[in-house]
This record gives C-alpha cells, structure tokens and sequence, in this order.
C-alpha cells in the first residue's frame, strides 16, 4: 500500500474475499474509528475501508486540509488500490459532500461507485449561509451539543477540547464553504439517509440529491436529529448490506 494509503485508510476488520468494498468517510470533527462497529458488523461479507482525516488521533500533528476538494481529492488518491472490486461510499454530513466529489473524480478515471449513501446532509446544490466556523470555541461546543455529536464527557473534559477543536474549526470551514456547481451530475446511484428532526438537513434538502444523479435514487428517512444514525445502526446496516447484495449481483 502507498504511503497516503497507510496514513488515510483503516481496515480494522479486512474482507479480503469480499465482493464489495465500502468506503466510510466521517463527519466534521470526526475520525475513522467511528466507523469500527460497522467495519465489524459488516465483515466478512463487506470490507470496509474507513478514512481517517489528518489533524485527529494518530494523525493530529498533521496539517488539516480546510476544503472538501482536497479532502476528495487524497481520500481518492489512498482508495485508488482498492478499486480492484465493486466499490460504494457512504458519508455522513460533511463525509456526505466529500463522498460526491470522490464519486466525481472515480468516475473521471473510469470507476463509478455502486452507490453513494448521502447521509444527514443537503444535496450539494443547497446551500446555507453557515459561519460556525468563524465562532469562539465555546460557540463551537454550543454547535456541538446541539447535534449531539459528540460524547458529552469530551465536551466538558477542556484538556480534549484543546485537542480535537482545531479539526473540528477546520472541518467546518471545509463544509461551509464548499460551494459546487449546482449543475454537476454523478452517473453513480445514489441513496440519501436524513433524519427526521435534522436541522441540517430538511427533507426536501435530501429529495434534492435526486437533482444529481443519472442514476437510481433512493431516499430512506429514520427518527432522529443529525446523528439519527446513532440510534438506528442496525436498520441502517441492513439497508447497505441488502443494498449492496442486489446492487453487485445485479
């Protein structure tokens, strides 16, 4: 494996002998170990590669990238080696937007995705004017709590906030500003998961990733905030897992 491959991706439980490959990619703030219960859950029939960002755990001394092409663009530069076999995507909020701009440049060099799973966020061509990245870090924390995203013993433990607050200011910045042509088109399915309650993302903000996509869409909403997911792992695992078997064996 390269050396971007080493740094960015983490196969906590290798399917070598599966027939597709899922690709996790975080939300703002967080890490690939996010991702460990659905690498475990998943194995042996899926194999999971989750991506971890720099300037987080093991990687927290190197300089984050603050927009979402240059994420897309080296998450696509480690995941390369990978495309061997069938390979889908899946990002939650801001992993979402990376997730199409990685599914953009697959497709560019001749590999398109089974599916994106598009998940607690706006499709690309809806925008809002965020600036949570422009706050002191106590409104950082404030934005935090409200979507709950975060274990609450990390917000309230200042020694960790030290720590993971500057990837967190700059994940924000990633996703605030990223600013695609609303025109842009992937030929890749696409599958949009949103919570109910998500004050990031109404429903019609994920009917609207139909707008960007030749493919199949399909749209999945479960009860919940932001991170619906938290609490709905099992049916969101049985969706991608029955997904993925039609969708490869098709």
């Amino acid at each position: 494996m390269s050396d971007t491959g080493d740094r960015w991706v983490r196969r906590y439980h290798p399917a070598p002998d599966a027939r597709t490959r899922l690709v996790c990619l975080p939300h703002a703030g967080g890490s690939a170990s996010y991702f460990f219960p659905v690498s475990r859950s998943l194995s042996p029939a899926i194999d999971v590669l989750a991506l971890q960002y720099p300037g987080r755990q093991e990687r927290a001394k190197e300089p984050c990238l603050d927009t979402v092409e240059e994420l897309a663009d080296r998450v696509v530069e480690a995941v390369t080696p990978f495309v061997d076999r069938p390979v889908a995507l899946f990002g939650h909020s801001m992993g979402a937007s990376i997730g199409f701009e990685v599914a953009r440049r697959l497709e560019a060099a001749g590999t398109t995705p089974v599916v994106l799973f598009a998940s607690g966020r706006r499709a690309p061509s809806r925008f809002r004017t965020e600036r949570v990245h422009q706050r002191d870090d106590d409104g950082i924390v404030a934005e935090m709590k409200k979507l709950s995203g975060t274990d609450a013993s990390l917000l309230g433990d200042e020694e960790v906030l030290r720590m993971i607050l500057p990837a967190i200011r700059n994940d924000y910045k990633a996703a605030e500003t990223y600013r695609p042509d609303p025109s842009l088109k992937l030929a890749t399915p696409v599958y949009a998961l949103t919570g109910d309650s998500d004050p990031q993302c109404t429903l019609e903000e994920a009917k609207a990733w139909a707008e960007h996509t030749t493919g199949a869409f399909d749209i999945e909403v479960f009860p919940g905030g932001h991170f619906y997911l938290n609490a709905c792992v099992p049916q969101i695992l049985g969706l991608i897992k029955e997904y993925l078997a039609k969708r490869v064996a098709a």
